[in-house]
C-alpha cells in the first residue's frame, strides 16, 4: 500500500523548482471525495493554515476538543517518525490495520480518475491528496465529532480546502515556499487566506500590516467575522524561573481588551515563547466553536493546552549531552528556536548545531540566526527526500553566516554521534533545519528526564 501511495507525485519530496509551473487545483480532490460519498460532510470541521505554529495550534485545539468531551480526528503534515502520525483520533495515531481499512476504499477510486486523467494526458491525484482523503474517509468511519485539518501547503489550493468549517485559523506568516506561493508577505498571506469561508469565523495570528491588511480584507470579502492577536486579543507570557524552565513548557496571560473578566492564565506543555502566541490561537478558536454549537469548557482549554505535545518541537531527547531536536525550516521558525534556547546555550559548554535543510529554503539566512552561539556545527544531508541541500551549498552557506568551520556527515544519525563527541557529556546539541532531519536523526542516547 504505501509502495503504492509513494509512486504518486509527492510534492514533499519533489525538488520545488520542478514543482514550479505545476497547476494546482481542487477539482481532482472534489471528484475524488464525490466518487466516496463526501466524507468531509459528516463531521464539523476546524480549519488551520499558516506559515509557523499551525501543527502546535491543530495539537493544542484538538487537546482542548477532546478534554471537552468531543470525539476528535487531527489531520497534520508532514510527519516525524510514521505517516501513521499524521492521522488520530482522539489523539492515538491511526492503526495500520486501520490505514489499510481507508486506503481499500480510497485506491480503487483513485486508480478510476487515473486512467481518466491519462485520457486527457492530465495527472491523477497527488500523493498528499490521496491522503487527505484517507484521513477524511477514517474519520467519517471512526464517527468523530470534529476533525482538526493543518493545510499542508498554502490554503487556497490546498487538498484540505474542500471542507466546511465551523472556524478557520490562520497563525503567523513568514516567507517560505516562495517559489509556489509568492515572494512577498502579501502574496503568501493571500494564498493563505484562501481557507476563509463565507460567514466563517476566522481567528487570525498574523501580526505583519501587510498580512493583516489582506486577511481583513478577505474577510471583508467573504462576511467572515475577524478575531485578530494583538488588536482583538493579546498574549502575556511568563517569564522562566530558571534557564532550564524553557524547556518545559511555560505559562501566559490570554488578554481580551475590553472585557470586564480578568486575564486568564495558561499553562502550555509545548515549550517556547512563541507557542504562548499558538495557545491564545487555540484557545481563541475553541470558544468560537463554542458558540457555534460545539460546546467547549474554560477548563477544558486550560486542560488541553497544558497536555498538548509534539515531537521535534524544542524537543529534548538526551540529557548528557543535552540534545535538543527542533524542525524549525526557515527564517522565522529560526529566530524562535534560538529566542527560546538562549538561556539554556548560555549555561552550557561546549555547544554544537547540527545542520540540514531543504535546497529551495533561505539556508544562510537560516544559519545567519545562529552566528557567534555555536562552537561546533556539523553539516548533513537527510538521505530520504531528495530536497536536501548539497553539502557544497550548506559550507558556504555557514562561513557566510560566520559560523565555525563546518565539520561534515553523511547521514543525520551520524552527523548527531559526531557532535555529541565534540561536546561532551555537559554540552548541548541542537538539531534544527527541517523536519525530514528531525525524521532521519533519530534518538541517541539517554532520554532527557521530566
Amino acid at each position: 500500500m504505501l509502495a503504492w501511495l509513494d509512486s504518486r507525485i509527492n510534492y514533499e519530496r519533489v525538488p520545488l523548482s520542478r514543482a514550479t509551473g505545476t497547476t494546482f487545483g481542487l477539482t481532482g480532490m472534489r471528484q475524488l471525495l464525490k466518487r466516496l460519498g463526501q466524507p468531509q460532510l459528516a463531521y464539523r470541521v476546524a480549519h488551520v493554515a499558516g506559515t509557523k505554529g499551525k501543527g502546535s495550534t491543530v495539537a493544542m485545539l484538538a487537546a482542548i476538543l477532546e478534554e471537552s468531551g468531543h470525539r476528535v480526528g487531527r489531520y497534520m503534515s508532514p510527519h516525524v517518525h510514521r505517516v501513521e502520525e499524521r492521522i488520530a483520533v482522539d489523539g492515538e495515531p491511526i492503526s495500520a490495520a486501520d490505514l489499510v481499512a481507508a486506503f481499500e476504499k480510497v485506491i480503487p477510486e483513485v486508480e478510476a480518475l487515473d486512467l481518466a486523467a491519462r485520457r486527457r494526458t492530465a495527472r491523477g491525484p497527488t500523493w498528499f491528496e490521496v491522503m487527505t482523503a484517507a484521513a477524511m474517509v477514517h474519520f467519517a468511519d471512526a464517527r468523530v465529532d470534529v476533525a482538526v485539518l493543518e493545510t499542508g501547503l498554502g490554503g487556497r489550493l490546498d487538498a484540505t480546502n474542500v471542507s466546511r468549517p465551523l472556524v478557520t485559523v490562520i497563525t503567523s506568516i513568514s516567507l517560505d515556499h516562495m517559489r509556489l506561493l509568492g515572494r512577498t508577505i502579501a502574496s503568501i498571506t493571500a494564498e493563505k487566506a484562501g481557507i476563509i469561508k463565507r460567514g466563517c469565523p476566522i481567528v487570525s495570528g498574523a501580526v505583519q500590516p501587510v498580512a493583516r491588511r489582506v486577511i481583513a480584507d478577505t474577510a471583508t470579502r467573504r462576511r467572515a467575522p475577524l478575531v485578530q492577536l494583538g488588536l482583538d486579543f493579546s498574549v502575556r507570557a511568563a517569564a522562566p524561573a530558571t534557564p532550564g524552565d524553557v524547556l518545559h513548557g511555560s505559562t501566559f496571560d490570554l488578554v481580551l481588551p475590553g472585557s470586564a473578566a480578568a486575564p486568564r492564565r495558561y499553562a502550555i506543555a509545548l515549550p517556547g515563547r512563541h507557542q504562548a502566541d499558538n495557545a491564545a490561537l487555540a484557545a481563541i478558536a475553541a470558544r468560537q466553536l463554542d458558540a457555534r454549537g460545539l460546546a467547549v469548557t474554560e477548563s477544558a482549554i486550560a486542560r488541553g493546552l497544558a497536555r498538548a505535545t509534539l515531537p521535534a518541537r524544542i524537543e529534548a531527547t538526551a540529557e548528557r549531552p543535552l540534545v535538543i531536536v527542533d524542525a524549525a525550516h526557515n527564517v522565522a521558525s529560526m529566530e524562535s528556536l534560538i529566542e527560546t534556547l538562549r538561556p539554556v546555550l548560555a549555561t552550557r559548554a561546549p555547544r554544537a548545531l547540527v545542520f540540514a535543510a531543504s535546497g529551495d529554503k533561505q539556508i544562510e539566512a537560516m544559519l545567519a540566526v545562529a552566528a557567534g552561539l555555536f562552537d561546533h556545527v556539523v553539516i548533513t544531508r537527510y538521505l530520504r527526500n531528495p530536497r536536501a541541500a548539497s553539502l557544497e551549498r550548506l559550507r558556504a552557506a555557514c562561513r557566510r553566516a560566520a559560523l565555525p568551520e563546518a565539520e561534515e556527515s553523511g547521514s543525520p544519525a551520524d552527523a548527531l554521534r559526531l557532535a555529541r563527541s565534540r561536546v561532551g557529556a555537559r554540552g548541548i546539541v541542537v538539531v534544527a533545519g527541517s523536519f525530514f532531519l528531525a525524521s532521519e536523526v533519530g534518538l541517541s542516547g539517554d532520554r532527557a528526564p521530566g
